[in-house]
């Protein structure tokens, strides 16, 4: 699996922030993975109603071709920069592609779409951009990006990511292996420890912890039984991972005994064990709606300051 080449979109603004994903890609990467890298700069339009040919006249018109040409130069020096930039980290120039677009209806879309027409294995985006334009990027475009890519796993990066360590969140769920076969597939031949990490859901996220009245036998049969159910799941992973040529001592395991907030556990997990990467499956469990694409990926995204965190639908 490590030969097959593995291609990733990275939408750009020319903030630093935006080139900081160049950055993780080195470091998950390196200039020697088989990699196809996909630059895309969405260009910025005025309002339509400046735009309008009927209502503008020729100085108006002459003023707006001026302003095309300058949006199209700032673009090619944001790609030539991107470009440069894993040129000079030893990146293949002929895997390394540049493209920019004219934001059709919305810039998330012309992403989502970017990658449809690609078939890229993933989108990498960064959390913030240009302070100047809000939308770009955590703010309206990568939450509308998360709506529009429903068959396209997203990468989010926040910050400078220097840990190659990952944790994949797993519970009984198809779509939970779904992220370990992500992850199998991306990190293939890398040198990246994962870890696949389960939080034990506690009894008191079903019904009030007063209702419980301590009862211990209660809780030590649901923990035995949700131990049960976690088990096949857990060597499932481990297996996918094996297969994809993983090596034992890159993989381990963990389960903890969660509090009433799984997304409070998995950055808890993530935060004192120094991985920066936070691998998801967007829903899981149908029994449990907050797992994972309600409540607990949504907070782990808001959370996620520092962290690199992939959604995999």
């Amino acid at each position: 699996m490590e030969n097959l080449t593995k291609s990733i979109v990275i939408p750009l603004d020319g903030s630093k922030n935006s080139l900081r994903s160049l950055d993780y890609l080195d470091l998950v990467y390196g200039p020697k993975h088989n990699l196809e890298v996909n630059l895309l700069y969405v260009l910025p339009s005025l309002p339509p109603f400046m735009t309008d040919e009927k209502t503008i006249d020729r100085k108006l018109r002459a003023k707006l071709a001026a302003v095309k040409k300058k949006n199209l130069e700032i673009a090619e020096r944001i790609l030539t920069e991107a470009k440069d930039i894993l040129v000079n980290k030893c990146f293949k120039k002929e895997s390394i592609k540049t493209f920019c677009r004219k934001m059709g209806i919305s810039i998330a879309q012309d992403i989502y779409y970017m990658a449809k027409s690609k078939q890229v294995d993933a989108v990498l985006i960064t959390r913030r951009g240009r302070s100047d334009i809000k939308t770009f990027f955590m703010g309206e475009v990568s939450s509308r990006l998360m709506e529009y890519c429903k068959d396209c796993p997203i990468w989010i990066v926040d910050g400078g990511i220097r840990s190659k360590k990952a944790l994949i969140g797993i519970d009984s769920s198809e779509n939970a292996l779904r992220a370990v076969e992500h992850a199998a597939f991306m990190l293939s031949g890398t040198d990246c420890k994962i870890t696949i990490f389960h939080t034990m859901r506690h009894l008191r996220r079903f019904i009030p912890l007063e209702a419980l009245e301590g009862d211990a036998e209660l809780e030590a049969l649901w923990e035995h039984e949700a131990g049960k159910e976690i088990a096949p799941y857990l060597q499932k992973a481990k297996i996918i991972l094996l297969k994809a040529g993983f090596t034992d001592d890159q993989i381990s395991t963990k389960i903890v005994n969660g509090t009433r907030s799984a997304a409070d556990d998995i950055l808890k997990e993530a935060r004192d064990n120094n991985y920066e990467t936070i691998v998801l499956g967007r829903r899981g469990l149908s029994s449990v709606k907050e797992f994972f694409m309600g409540s607990i990926t949504t907070k782990v995204l808001r959370c996620s300051a520092g962290l690199a965190i992939w959604i995999i639908h």
